[in-house]
């Protein structure tokens, strides 16, 4: 008996109940960055960009979050890379600690950093002496971030390598490429899209980060710190035009990234 071609149809009910729920949740996103966007009006929205401390806290934030993504490539790839191909013993003690900066609440995690990179910490005192300090310094601000933000990296890189066939990297090497080339021909070109999404998560979490920086590096100000200065020391009408400013700069920089970065597939 010829079997049918067509599509089975889909519940109406179905649809409409997970279309409702998800909208929802988009809402619940949008409405508050909306109504914050809203409400600053355009004159504050123009005087805030002619601010010089808001433009050197804007490059600061940004420059700083994508200094920490290209440092956690650096080890977070080929970590992710172990996690997702090789068993060993504790690897799930390893991949709990990755999970440690999600868990751990951020101004604790500051508190824990400065320990290790205040002037009198266990790297930061030696590093002082050749003139390396963090404290109330970017690279402060840069190891706050990487912190906090590198779980975003590695899980969504290891996801990433997982779904690669392996028979394709065995083919590779039976075929005589070695197990570098072998990664960067073929397991690499295949993960790309889920390392590159990853680090764009990383980076966008680097960017929102406010309680480890501010413990290990009050200044130079980020954005989220100067929001929370203005907002304390002046109320919301000083703050809102910059917090405005933030959702909108992130979310077109976050868009145009994934547009480029990641085409959908035809």
């Amino acid at each position: 008996m010829r079997q049918s071609s067509r599509m089975p149809r889909r519940s109406h009910l179905f649809t409409w109940v997970f279309g409702t729920a998800g909208g929802l949740l988009l809402i619940f996103i949008l409405l508050p960055l909306i109504s914050a966007i809203v409400a600053a009006t355009p004159q504050a929205l123009i005087q805030t960009l002619s601010d010089p401390q808001v433009l050197d806290s804007m490059r600061l934030t940004f420059g700083a979050a994508a200094a920490a993504t290209g440092l956690a490539i650096v080890g977070g790839v080929p970590l992710a890379y172990m996690l997702a191909r090789h068993r060993f013993p504790g690897k799930r003690l390893v991949e709990a600690i990755i999970d440690l900066p999600i868990v751990v609440p951020h101004t604790a995690a500051g508190i824990a950093l400065l320990m290790v990179f205040g002037s009198r910490g266990v790297l930061g005192q030696p590093l002082a002496a050749l003139g390396i300090f963090f404290t109330d310094r970017p690279l402060g601000i840069i190891v706050a971030m990487l912190f906090v933000s590198l779980p975003y990296l590695v899980n969504m890189s290891r996801e990433a390598f997982a779904m690669v066939d392996r028979e394709l990297e065995m083919t590779a090497l039976v075929e005589g490429a070695s197990e570098w080339q072998a990664f960067f021909l073929v397991t690499l070109p295949l993960a790309w899209r889920g390392i590159v999404s990853g680090a764009l998560m990383m980076w966008a979490r680097g960017i929102s980060e406010f309680g480890a920086v501010v413990i290990i590096a009050y200044n130079p100000k980020i954005v989220p710190v100067l929001i929370y200065e203005r907002f304390e020391g002046f109320g919301l009408t000083v703050a809102l035009p910059v917090a405005a400013l933030l959702i909108l700069t992130a979310f077109v920089v976050f868009f145009v990234l994934r547009l480029v970065l990641l085409p959908e597939k035809d």
